[in-house]
């Protein structure tokens, strides 16, 4: 079985695991600890896909037994969770790189007009990465990830991968009409939006379900 279906820039995983560890995110049942604990597993997986690009540059490492060439990593790599949810996702990729750089974007959705409202930032004074990682469970309208991209973009971020644990079809249009150079990596490609703008069958509020506080 392939590991991702692609199409157009969305790479939805078929990856066994994933999708086991996919099915008990979504049970009710599910407690927060466990929860967390898949988050963080879902991401990392998720994680190996979207930085398959990555740049690196020759170097040599000696080994107990010789000295060899190697590959490492080019420049840095930017982890932008979206606050509070995308909070859960960061821990694990941080601690495979932890040469990292983390930077937190706030945004709360309108209830009303469903459209998001930044309310904290933390903007790097030189955004000195080759690429980010944009951390949000739930990529339901979409106007959340493509504000947070033209956030990114405006303090010079050249390239951006969005990793999500699910997804509606209308925020993955909504996020390649206004970022049509944004990779979009998923565990789960959902039905369609319901009226209050919630995914479904989705698995609820994920940070409600991540802290504890449905």
């Amino acid at each position: 079985m392939s590991q991702t279906v692609a199409k157009a820039g969305v790479h939805v995983s078929t990856h066994p695991i994933v999708q086991d560890k996919l099915a008990q995110l979504r049970d009710v049942e599910t407690p927060a600890r466990k929860f967390r604990e898949l988050v963080k597993e879902i991401t990392l997986m998720l994680a190996y896909e979207a930085t398959n690009d990555l740049a690196t540059e020759p170097t040599s490492v000696t080994t107990p037994l010789a000295t060899m060439p190697a590959q490492r990593l080019r420049g840095s790599i930017g982890l932008v969770p979206v606050l509070r949810a995308g909070l859960g996702m960061v821990e694990g990729l941080w601690e495979m790189m932890p040469d990292a750089v983390v930077w937190h974007i706030g945004l709360r959705r309108d209830e009303r007009t469903l459209e998001p409202m930044q309310y904290y930032a933390n903007k790097p004074v030189e955004p000195d990465v080759q690429s980010c990682l944009l951390m949000d469970p739930m990529l339901a309208t979409g106007g959340s990830a493509s504000a947070a991209c033209d956030l990114l973009k405006e303090w010079g971020v050249q390239r951006i991968r969005y990793i999500g644990l699910i997804a509606a079809p209308e925020g993955v249009e909504r996020l390649q009409r206004d970022h049509p150079d944004v990779r979009i990596h998923i565990a789960g490609l959902d039905e369609r939006l319901n009226e209050n703008g919630f995914i479904v069958p989705g698995l609820g509020d994920a940070g409600d379900r991540q802290f504890g506080t449905a």
